[in-house]
């Protein structure tokens, strides 16, 4: 493998099969739990974009791993309070590129914070539509990183990692229940390392708090998927045409 070269290996199997697909897509990087190719879903190829939840504990042999599936570029969303040390160096071919998603210290992130403290969905449609400059920025990282596989997260690789795993899975043509099942799999993978920090179920916490706003994770995703329109919202909020065609060049090949 080059270091051009991203993770190639087909994640379709010969029968077509989606748990195939599926199992394919996880990823094993020691140190790391909830590590996933995003090839496979709507036209997305593999071995061009992993999201996963903060690197810190990847250990030589993580990095290692990663930077054989042909990871080039990490893209940062967390805040600078949270970055923390890295139990492993990086690769020194690994460069890594820092967009704070979350608008700490806002009108916005304060009203927000009350509400879901920005760990469901329900926030989603209101970040997308009043925080585009940040969705745009995290993108447009994407779009402009050198060659070679780009992974992004945030802490858990949940809510940040999830919104910009949506707009770009929106942009790849992934249908509905593709992202969701994408997103719900972040609960599941991230289960055990909530319940050594002493944290309730994620999967439960969010499930009650959106039923008292009478609405689902699968509904909250729905309408946001549905009401973002690809590539019109990108360009209407700061993308360039180019951009935009660098960007499902990366994504769909």
């Amino acid at each position: 493998m080059t270091d051009t070269d991203c993770g190639s290996t087909s994640l379709v199997g010969a029968d077509g099969d989606d748990t195939t697909v599926a199992q394919a897509r996880e990823l094993s990087w020691d140190g790391c739990v909830n590590v996933r190719d995003l090839g496979g879903l709507g036209r997305v190829r593999p071995g061009a974009v992993v999201r996963m939840e903060e690197p810190n504990r990847l250990s030589a042999t993580g990095w290692a791993a990663a930077w054989a599936y042909g990871v080039r570029t990490v893209v940062d969303l967390r805040n600078a309070d949270e970055y923390g040390q890295d139990s492993a160096p990086r690769p020194a071919g690994i460069t890594t590129v820092q967009v704070p998603l979350e608008p700490v210290g806002t009108p916005f992130y304060a009203h927000w914070e009350k509400i879901d403290n920005l760990a469901s969905p329900l926030y989603y449609p209101a970040m997308l539509a009043e925080q585009s400059e940040r969705v745009i920025a995290a993108v447009r990282a994407i779009s402009t990183a050198a060659s070679g596989c780009v992974l992004f997260h945030c802490s858990g690789g949940k809510d940040r990692t999830g919104l910009l795993a949506l707009v770009l899975l929106t942009l790849a043509e992934a249908t509905p229940e593709e992202i969701i099942a994408d997103y719900l799999l972040s609960y599941e993978r991230m289960r055990q390392r909530y319940a050594e920090l002493g944290a309730p179920d994620q999967l439960v916490k969010v499930t009650e708090f959106l039923a008292t706003r009478n609405i689902t994770i699968e509904t909250s995703l729905s309408s946001t998927v549905a009401a973002l329109t690809m590539p019109g919202y990108l360009l209407e909020n700061g993308l360039t045409a180019a951009e935009v065609s660098n960007l499902r060049a990366r994504l769909t090949g």
